[in-house]
């Protein structure tokens, strides 16, 4: 690395120019997440079935006491010996979120196709205490499009991110939330791919740091471990 060396007057000088350009930047973040709360909501027509801690859930049971819920998709398949790292590195920054979620009315957990004991067995080895629900038997997996059936992968006709390709694996994950009333529960937002970027602490801390990242562009995760595995 060669940077170029400069008094502190210099430093703070280019480094208040930048400041300039980080307060328009969170002024359009502050922007686009207006937008994303003014997006229609469509109604959830299907029963959902979970098996979770507190044994068999509704979709709306998820929701607990509270009026929104957010779903993190995380890939574990019914055959996987192990979560994904991917989602693993994402699911080490939920620890102690659910608490403050649930005081702006928000539940928080995240669903997997495993069956529960495959869950919960990997759960206790990571030491995570968030809510996470089993799918298995359901089609919330495939009907929110992170799970794909073989056929339609190799066809090219699997639907994730919005727009269909064959670049997939048969478990994806994404972020989903959720809003119920008295009769009903609506899809408000998902995102994939690397719209799910900004949900990891860990990488906004490397993108401040020196090196930043420090990822091979072919294959951007390929350093990650599961936390217990480094």
């Amino acid at each position: 690395m060669t940077h170029k060396i400069v008094s502190q007057q210099a430093w703070v000088k280019v480094r208040k120019a930048l400041l300039k350009k980080e307060k328009a930047f969170t002024r359009a973040r502050d922007r686009f997440t207006a937008t994303i709360r003014k997006l229609p909501w469509v109604r959830v027509e299907k029963d959902y079935w979970f098996h979770g801690p507190n044994g068999k859930e509704s979709l709306r049971d998820l929701f607990g006491p509270h009026s929104q819920l957010i779903v993190y998709h995380f890939m574990l398949g019914p055959d996987w010996e192990q979560g994904c790292r991917n989602c693993s590195f994402w699911a080490d920054g939920f620890q102690g979120i659910p608490v403050h979620l649930a005081h702006r009315d928000v539940s928080f957990l995240a669903v997997s196709r495993a069956p529960l004991e495959k869950i919960e067995a990997f759960k206790k080895r990571m030491g995570w205490n968030f809510k996470w629900v089993s799918s298995y038997g359901s089609d919330f997996n495939y009907d929110f499009n992170v799970a794909f059936p073989e056929e339609l992968i190799a066809a090219g006709k699997a639907v994730y991110n919005f727009a269909e390709t064959g670049d997939v694996a048969d478990e994806m994950h994404g972020i989903s939330a959720f809003y119920k009333n008295k009769q009903h529960v609506y899809r408000t937002y998902s995102t994939y791919a690397r719209g799910l970027d900004i949900f990891n602490t860990a990488y906004r801390f490397l993108d401040i740091a020196p090196k930043g990242r420090n990822e091979h562009k072919a294959h951007p995760t390929d350093w990650l471990r599961h936390h217990d595995r480094y």
